[in-house]
Parts: structure tokens; C-alpha cells; sequence
């Protein structure tokens, strides 16, 4: 029978505004390994993804929690390519500990490379077509989709993860409809 657990987290404690994952602290971490620990030792299939943007990925699962589980278990770590949320996963590997299966795979679109490509292609189409009106580009930054996905405008780097990762100070709210040609700045 198959169950989907949740743990009882806060959305404020573990999402940015934006919905990411934020980093927390060991103490945390600690809380979420011991009730992990309880719903790891009763599944035959766990899978994890919990990732922190730019950062390694938080170890949930502890090898006493894998030793628990039955014999024939899986757990497949989405989150290998950043450390993995099992202490025992190997990146790019699939490796067997305590008669457990870990999949650590890397890069999960290159094993169905068809459907993945067809699913990119159409995000691309669909995000096009929000970017696109009337044969033109309309960039709206009050448009959550564009505000998000923009990098830089006008010489600045204007995506708040991006700014963050180089240490930069955040940008004041920028509300502003931005179409070709134009010169207008950020704010103005």
C-alpha cells in the first residue's frame, strides 16, 4: 500500500517567499532525521529531494535509518547531484548498504531523452508565448513568471537569486512594463 508522509514543517521555516528551499539549522536538520528515521524504517520505497539552491543538499536519512529498513528497500535520491539527502548515497551511482538500493542518479532527463525533450520544448513554447504579444516581447516585471526568470536588465543583474549568489545587495521593488527600444530603467 502506498503512503505519502509529510513532515510537520512550517512552509515558513523551510521556503523562501518564492517557494525554494532555505537552508536551517543542524538543530533543525536533527528534528527532521529523527521523524525521517520512524517513516524510513516502515517503507519499502523512499523518495528524497529536498535541495537547498546553491547550496549541498541536506542529509535526512542517517545510516542507522537505512539499517532499519526491510531487506529489498529503495531509496532513490533526487537530490545525489548536490551531496544527497542520504548520508549513504553515491553521486552518479547506484549502490546497495544494509541490502538497501540507494539510487543516487545524476541527470534523470538524459535516461528518457525523448519525453524530456518533448517537455522542454514545450515549457519553451509556453514560455514564449507568455513572453510574446502581438509579434512583440513584452516584459512586464509585475509578471511573477518574467520577474523570476529575468537576469539582468540595462547592465544589471536584476534576478534576486542571481544577486544573492554574487553577494550583491538586493534591488528595491522594480515595477515597470519594458518593450523594445525603450530606455527606461529599472524603478523609473
Amino acid at each position: 500500500m502506498e503512503q505519502d508522509f509529510e513532515l510537520p514543517i512550517e512552509a515558513k521555516e523551510a521556503e523562501d517567499a518564492r517557494g525554494y528551499g532555505r537552508a536551517q539549522d543542524e538543530d533543525f536538520y536533527r528534528r527532521q532525521r529523527e521523524l525521517l528515521g520512524q517513516i524510513v524504517a516502515q517503507s519499502d520505497v523512499v523518495i528524497t529531494a529536498a535541495v537547498v539552491a546553491g547550496k549541498k543538499s541536506p542529509a535526512l536519512i542517517t545510516e542507522e535509518a537505512v539499517k532499519s529498513m526491510a531487506p529489498g528497500s529503495v531509496i532513490f535520491d533526487l537530490a545525489a547531484e548536490r551531496g544527497g539527502n542520504c548520508e549513504l548515497t553515491k553521486t552518479g551511482e547506484t549502490i546497495t548498504k544494509h541490502r538497501v538500493t540507494i539510487i543516487g542518479t545524476i541527470n534523470i532527463a538524459s535516461g528518457v531523452p525523448y519525453h524530456a525533450s518533448q517537455m522542454y520544448a514545450r515549457n519553451i513554447t509556453a514560455f514564449l508565448s507568455h513572453l510574446v504579444k502581438n509579434g512583440k516581447i513584452q516584459v512586464s516585471l509585475e509578471d511573477e513568471i518574467i520577474r523570476e526568470t529575468l537576469l539582468t536588465y540595462n547592465g544589471e543583474i536584476v534576478n534576486d537569486r542571481v544577486r544573492e549568489f554574487f553577494s550583491l545587495p538586493p534591488l528595491v521593488a522594480q515595477r515597470a512594463t519594458v518593450r523594445p527600444g525603450q530606455a527606461t530603467q529599472p524603478g523609473a
